[in-house]
């Protein structure tokens, strides 16, 4: 009798088995992220998915077939996830293709290069099913910030009609020529300048393009306050008043320009970023974060520089590892054909461009130390792979603790933004004033 009801309970046991299998996985959340860099679709599972896909070209779509599952409440927000003003996405199609099938249907507003990939569970993520979807046709950043910068003197000289124009001076003459493949043509004779307070020997006559970078964004939010802040929102509205700053200020009579590696909420890659500045030539690299730790004591803003050895503190090689993790939480296709161009990337670094970084960021720090409290009273120095674009001086910038209530409260304010929007700039300013940027000797690839 006895083994006759551990028989039946076995049964039982195999039976449930055969019925938590046949189940398949359960969807949880699905997400979409557009931009103009690309627009990304996450499927966000119990169980790692199965899929496959067919992408058409006219009309643009994608079709995929996710194995397993059955069409429930959150794959139909998936519709209604789709905004109009994605630059990609037209609208997504869902519903039951067979008993065991879901096929989506991603219709698209241009032609694209989709890449399907899935993740395997990290930070508050189970399993993720990624559509990365990036328009074959992508406008070239640097020729971008040149037609903006155009556009601005145009519209100055409608607003001052009667000026003299400065004959003697093309700010983007030599960088326009560059990026056409043609040399420069030799400035035209300059009358003599009324009054010469300053030196010249610094000046170029050329467009400063100075490196942006709000950290995060997209799948990977960052740090998050006690109070729900998240750190990808903040440092994304410190990075635009600080490229407010620095589409209004020249150096030495050069215009500069600020570009954001994300202008909106959306995953950028470590190793792109690091791209993305190079690819415009940029003269400085300025990413943003705010600090968070395991208690809500610590306070203060730091900054960061690259190191080629080991870090400077303890902290700093514990926070260097935390950034470094973002890729692994926002979501990054490791089996990209460029995979191992990045790791040849991340790998280089140079001593000029270390040094250049620490003049940089001791030149901010002190501006910021002027606003508000500091962590630290030196640059510290650890190996962020986003500090690592070889020819770029290069730092990061920790605004405050997000973890400290009292400084979360202020990352809110707009007045403490502006301040430190303000101390950034001035930092910019210092760094200039004793090292002046050099004519452009590189190309753009």
């Amino acid at each position: 009798m006895k083994r006759r009801r551990l028989l039946q309970s076995g049964s039982l046991v195999l039976l449930l088995g055969v019925q938590e299998l046949a189940r398949g996985a359960t969807i949880l959340a699905v997400r979409v992220w557009p931009a103009p860099d690309y627009s990304r679709v996450t499927i966000e599972s119990d169980q790692r998915l199965k899929t496959s896909q067919l992408f058409v070209s006219n009309p643009p779509r994608l079709a995929v077939d996710i194995e397993g599952v059955e069409l429930n409440p959150a794959l139909r927000e998936l519709v209604a996830k789709v905004r109009a003003d994605d630059p990609n996405i037209a609208g997504i199609r869902v519903g039951q293709f067979s008993p065991t099938v879901v096929r989506l249907v991603v219709d698209l507003k241009q032609a694209i290069a989709p890449q399907v990939f899935t993740l395997t569970p990290v930070a508050a993520y189970q399993h993720r099913l990624v559509f990365d979807l990036y328009p074959t046709q992508v406008l070239d950043p640097l020729e971008a910030l040149i037609a903006e910068r155009l556009r601005d003197q145009g519209a100055a000289t409608q607003v001052s009609p009667t000026e003299p124009p400065q004959a003697s001076k093309d700010p983007l003459g030599e960088l326009i020529a560059q990026h056409a493949g043609k040399p420069a043509s030799a400035p035209r004779a300059a009358a003599p300048a009324p009054h010469a307070a300053s030196p010249t020997a610094g000046k170029t006559d050329r467009l400063i393009i100075i490196a942006l970078d709000p950290g995060h964004g997209g799948e990977d939010p960052g740090a998050i306050g006690p109070g729900g802040t998240r750190e990808k929102d903040v440092v994304l509205s410190i990075a635009h008043r600080l490229r407010d700053r620095i589409n209004a200020t020249s150096v030495n009579g050069n215009a500069m320009r600020a570009y954001l590696t994300r202008d909106a909420d959306f995953f950028v890659p470590l190793h792109v970023r690091v791209q993305k500045a190079q690819r415009v030539q940029a003269d400085l690299f300025i990413s943003i974060h705010a600090d968070a730790f395991f208690t809500p004591r610590p306070q203060g803003a730091s900054i960061f520089a690259l190191s080629q050895g080991g870090a400077s503190s303890s902290a700093a090689r514990w926070m260097a590892d935390k950034e470094n993790r973002a890729d692994q939480v926002g979501g990054l296709n490791v089996k990209a054909k460029d995979a191992q161009v990045r790791r040849a990337l991340l790998d280089m670094s140079t001593t000029a461009q270390i040094n250049d970084s620490l003049k940089l960021g001791g030149a901010m720090l002190g501006e910021i130390g002027r606003v508000g409290k500091l962590h630290k009273p030196r640059v510290e120095q650890a190996g962020f792979a986003v500090l690592k674009a070889p020819d770029i001086p290069s730092v990061l910038v920790e605004s405050a603790f997000i973890s400290n209530p009292d400084e979360e409260a202020k990352l809110n304010s707009e007045a403490y933004q502006e301040q430190l929007a303000d101390a950034l700039m001035r930092g910019i300013e210092r760094y200039f004033a004793k090292n002046p940027p050099l004519a452009r000797n590189r190309v753009v690839s």
